[in-house]
């Protein structure tokens, strides 16, 4: 019992927390090599590459335990190449915004996951608006919170509540680089804003995809190597100088070695490992961790400030995180006690958006990763 209890609560609690740490981790390493000259195509390309060849190193092995698995099909195929296209493009506006901004703010805005997923749900017609219902009412109260909150981080500095070190410039030149760092604040976090909008569609063909192939090693192997694919031709377009891929034993090569093996590959198999497992809304409940992960590293190790538009907007957005999960719980809730008193009636509700397993395949992979 204790054996079981472990294996369904405490491993995947142990792991979402430290896959946080880790892609926080990143951020902050991704941000001080990028101000040693790291080019983010660069560091795409390379930490796809790197991701593919470790998790190439565990196939042997995870064939060697699998069996039964269903036949690759051609809509299979197509569906890991278009997640390779949508993560290679939400990497690509990440850390392009992350340049511009702080691993701060790509954390809070994070938070915008829940409720953009309940968009495309409503969008897309899979999930109906009940405004009677106080679950669609928190939802939308949620939405409404978040990207509020995501405006006003994006849009509002504020003055400098903690800061590592403080310069001294003229009035003339902090005001020039005061107009052209808000320039960049705002077009970081506008791309930062895309990136946690291909999230829920990342999330979204990663379910389909593990219902038609439940096996993690492989889809993310396969994810990663779709990513390497068409990330090099276009990252070697896009960044024509040189002498940019030639990467030094610096803090460079530790952040690609890092992103490579613990962000690209095992983040993104402990996230399909966690939606198989538990579901899409046990997965997002980690992610306000991350935003004091990632303001205590960055004050500490990068010397950013952190600003009060930062920190109420973050609040504000965890506040409408937590409505639209509230309201994702209870419906869930409410449909499963829907579910024991008619069992013997055909269901005719539509499925949740995310909705990624059922009973029996959660049992399943509960006890094959036990």
């Amino acid at each position: 019992m204790e054996g079981r209890y472990c294996c369904k609560e405490v491993v995947p609690f142990t792991a979402m927390v430290a896959i946080e740490c880790t892609i926080v981790g990143v951020n902050v390493l991704f941000k001080a090599a990028s101000e040693k000259g790291l080019s983010y195509y660069v560091f795409i390309v390379y930490s796809f590459a790197i991701s593919t060849l470790a998790l190439l190193l565990l196939l042997p092995f995870v064939f060697r335990r699998s069996r039964g698995l269903p036949r690759f099909k051609v809509s299979l195929i197509f569906r890991i190449f278009l997640l390779g296209i949508i993560g290679f493009a939400s990497q690509l506006c990440g850390y392009k915004g992350l340049k511009y901004t702080s691993p701060t703010l790509s954390s809070a805005f994070s938070n915008l996951i829940p409720a953009f997923t309940f968009i495309l749900a409503v969008f897309f017609r899979m999930e109906k608006v009940a405004l009677r219902s106080r679950s669609t009412q928190a939802k939308i109260l949620g939405t409404t919170l978040s990207i509020s909150g995501a405006l006003i981080i994006v849009l509002y500095k504020g003055d400098t509540i903690l800061s590592a070190s403080y310069q001294q410039q003229s009035p003339v030149a902090d005001s020039q680089l005061g107009s052209s760092s808000q320039s960049n604040w705002v077009l970081g976090g506008s791309l930062l804003a895309i990136t946690y909008l291909l999230t829920p569609i990342w999330y979204i063909t990663q379910a389909s995809i593990m219902k038609q192939y439940p096996a993690e090693v492989i889809v993310v192997f396969l994810y990663n190597l779709c990513g390497s694919i068409i990330s090099a031709p276009v990252c070697i377009l896009l960044e024509a100088n040189s002498s940019a891929w030639k990467i030094n034993p610096d803090i460079t090569l530790i952040t690609i070695i890092y992103a490579g093996v613990l962000c690209t590959g095992l983040s993104s198999l402990v996230h399909t490992w966690g939606l198989h497992l538990k579901g899409p809304l046990y997965v997002s409940i980690f992610k306000p961790l991350s935003i004091v992960i990632a303001a205590t590293l960055s004050i500490i190790f990068l010397g950013e400030a952190l600003y009060q538009g930062t920190v109420i907007g973050a609040v504000i957005l965890s506040f409408g995180f937590y409505a639209v999960i509230w309201g994702k719980a209870k419906e869930e809730e409410l449909s499963v006690g829907f579910g024991e008193d008619r069992a013997q009636t055909p269901s005719i509700t539509k499925t949740p958006l995310l909705q990624s397993y059922n009973e029996k395949d959660n049992k399943e992979i509960m006890y094959n990763n036990c």
